[in-house]
């Protein structure tokens, strides 16, 4: 029994082709399943520090609005409880309390809440960019993956002119 050369190399030719076929498959549930959703777990933490960086900008807006336009202090409703509102007045401003994490709160000065403020600004904006360079990350891996499924479908191409 002899074995038709042009045969076995077509049959070497389908292979590889489904190989290189199954190997897309592979890199295009590597890149919807993992590298997508980590991208997505990442801008989502990305949004969280965000937030809570603007709750600090917030805050300490608020302070500089209370240290230089409401130095006698200022009128304000307090709900007491089940939305049953009572009319307060503050006339003392030189301590407020921060919630510093985890509901604790701090009593400070309002120079010291500034301070506490800025440095959480700072904190929360370099672990924020150590999430922003992973998420670069993640793009390039998904991009060189794309990359690589755009050559092996070029090599199904070109084996299937052959």
């Amino acid at each position: 029994m002899q074995i038709n050369p042009k045969t076995h190399a077509e049959a070497k030719i389908k292979n590889e082709q489904d190989a290189n076929q199954a190997r897309i498959t592979q890199i295009e549930e590597f890149i919807n399943d993992v590298l997508k959703e980590d991208l997505r777990q990442l801008e989502k933490c990305i949004g969280q520090f965000n937030e809570e960086i603007m709750e600090y900008v917030q805050l300490k807006n608020t302070l500089q609005t209370f240290d230089t336009h409401l130095p006698d202090g200022y009128k304000t409703q307090v709900n007491i409880g089940s939305n049953v509102f009572m009319q307060a007045r503050v006339r003392k401003m030189d301590s407020i309390l921060v919630n510093v994490g985890k509901d604790v709160y701090l009593e400070m000065s309002i120079p010291e809440a500034e301070r506490f403020s800025d440095t959480r600004v700072k904190i929360l904006t370099k672990q924020s960019d150590v999430l922003r360079e992973e998420s670069v990350k993640k793009r390039a891996q998904i991009k060189m993956s794309l990359i690589a499924i755009s050559e092996r479908a070029k090599l199904i191409q070109q084996d299937e002119t052959k």
